[in-house]
This record gives C-alpha cells, sequence and structure tokens, in this order.
C-alpha cells in the first residue's frame, strides 16, 4: 500500500516543448495531447498539487480516483500507476517519480471545509476549490463540447501531497515527503485537459504551511 517507486526521467527540460512556472495559489489549465510526457516539478518541496483530468474531447469523462484505486490494488500514485477514467479508460500513466508516494483520497480544501476543519474565521481565505472555479470560467472549450461548471468538479490528485490511512480508514494531513526539485511524470494515452490548483493551504502541514511556486513541463514523444 505505501511502496514508494522511485524513477527518474531521461528527458532534459531544455527539449520541452513548453516550460512556465505556476505561483503559489494560481491555477493553471492546459491540454496535453496523447503520446505527450507532463512533468510537475516540486521546486522548494512539499508543495501540494491538487489536479484533475478530463477528456479533452467529452469532459464528461474524466479521472476517477475509486477506478484508479481500484485498478491499481494501491491506495497511493506512484511510477507505474495508471490514472483511470471514469469509462474505465487509462487516461495518463505515469512514467518517472522522484517523490514516490501521491494522494487521491484527501480532495481539494474549500472555503467550507476550511471552516469545518479549523475556524470560522478561516472562510475567507483562498482554497482550491476556488482555483479550480476560476480556471473553468476563464476556459475557452478548446477540444471540449462545451462550458464546464463546478459539477465539473470532481475527487482529484493531490501530487506530493502526504495523507496517511489510518487503520480506522480515516485520513490524517501529516507533513510532506517531497523535497526541492522532486518531479512527478506522466505519458498522456488520450488528448486530456490538465486542470491544476497550486494549493494556497495555510492551515495543514500538506504545503510546510507555506505555499510555493511549481513548473510544468510538456515534451513530445515519437
Amino acid at each position: 500500500m505505501s511502496t514508494f517507486n522511485l524513477v527518474e526521467s531521461p528527458l532534459e527540460p531544455k527539449h520541452a516543448v513548453y516550460d512556465a512556472i505556476v505561483e503559489a495559489g494560481d491555477y493553471w489549465i492546459h491540454p496535453i495531447r496523447k503520446g505527450q510526457v507532463f512533468r510537475i516539478l516540486d521546486l522548494e518541496g512539499n508543495q501540494a498539487v491538487d489536479t484533475l483530468f478530463y477528456n479533452l474531447h467529452d469532459p464528461e469523462e474524466r479521472y476517477s480516483a475509486a477506478d484508479t484505486v481500484r485498478a491499481q490494488g494501491a491506495l497511493y500514485l506512484t511510477a507505474g500507476t495508471r490514472l483511470m477514467s471514469s469509462e474505465g479508460n487509462v487516461m495518463l500513466t505515469l512514467t518517472a517519480d522522484t517523490c514516490g508516494r501521491h494522494d487521491t483520497l484527501g480532495g481539494a480544501c474549500s472555503c467550507e471545509s476550511n471552516t469545518v476543519r479549523y475556524a470560522l474565521d478561516k472562510r475567507p481565505m483562498h482554497a482550491c476549490r476556488d482555483s479550480f472555479l476560476l480556471a473553468l470560467a476563464h476556459w475557452d472549450g478548446e477540444g471540449s463540447t462545451g462550458p464546464m461548471t463546478k459539477r465539473d468538479i470532481t475527487s482529484n490528485i493531490n501530487f506530493f501531497m502526504n495523507v496517511p490511512v489510518t487503520p480506522e480508514g480515516g485520513l490524517s494531513f501529516a507533513d510532506g515527503v517531497s523535497a526541492p526539485g522532486k518531479y512527478v511524470e506522466m505519458r498522456a494515452e488520450m488528448d486530456v485537459l490538465c486542470l491544476i490548483s497550486n494549493c494556497p493551504q495555510l492551515n495543514n502541514p500538506c504545503n510546510a504551511y507555506n505555499p510555493t511556486p511549481i513548473r510544468v513541463l510538456i515534451w513530445e514523444q515519437n
């Protein structure tokens, strides 16, 4: 359940066709074409990267945490994991990972969950659900069949985030297992739309209480 599968990538940033920095608390929404390789780089360490994937041409088909856990027979994501869709198709395959473990159970922070988990005065704080909704509001719909709304925000991946499962089946938010320069890399098995909220969370240790930027890169593969 908790095995770390560390695999380094041979790809060099100078050969990437896309290279961008996503600041702490910002969103990133971008197509990744079938066969392209996508990397998320944790620049300063312990940054939680909340991520959703959709079929670029039919966003009703999207990443499914339940199907991914069932297909792998494992709770955590690492090199070799196939990210499954709600239709049972492989969306992306994790091909390299120098962090070793990523969460797919903890979900995204929201103003409501901040209030419930922490305190009423935390409600106005920025949260990942806000970033997701803002990204969808600005998305031009390239490749999809129409606009996307809050109903399209489903269970997400938390790359680099450490959410241990207790013996009783509960979740606990713990210090991250990442470090500066760690990355996860995946190959798209279909045309996908990637939606990231670079988590602004200040109330639990998922970001070491200090949200930081990430780097995203895309390579073409023959």
